[in-house]
């Protein structure tokens, strides 16, 4: 092993309502934020997901392979139709494609990412729930 991996970084136009979207989305809270970075973790000293400005920030089209995607996240959720509206609630944009059990969205700033159902071997999300008591 040469390292361990701290930071998935994720360019946006506007990181502070990025990292809020995800926030909310998985969560987890913003532990660290300045004029271009915000960090979202399970505390400040875990790695977690970053945000760095990129004001030319072009977005993906999905799912057009001339705009390449970049990137996406598959997340796993108990009930997908019930997350769906919930991440809609967040400011999540639905994309075409799905499968028989998930679904494809765009975060506010274009990047696509699934919800997924949790597969057996994982624990219930809700269980796992950031201190929110749900």
């Amino acid at each position: 092993m040469i390292g361990r991996m701290h930071h998935v970084v994720i360019d946006s136009r506007d990181p502070l309502a990025l990292a809020r979207f995800y926030s909310g989305l998985l969560g987890l809270p913003v532990t660290y934020q300045d004029d271009t970075w915000v960090v979202i973790a399970e505390n400040d000293t875990s790695s977690g997901i970053a945000f760095q400005l990129a004001p030319d920030h072009q977005p993906p089209q999905w799912p057009d392979p001339d705009h390449p995607q970049q990137f996406h996240l598959d997340i796993m959720v108990d009930d997908v139709a019930e997350a769906g509206g919930r991440v809609l609630a967040l400011g999540a944009t639905p994309l075409p494609g799905r499968s028989k059990t998930s679904r494809v969205y765009a975060d506010p700033a274009g990047h696509p990412f699934c919800l997924i159902p949790r597969p057996g071997w994982a624990p219930p999300i809700e269980a796992g729930a950031a201190g929110d008591g749900r």
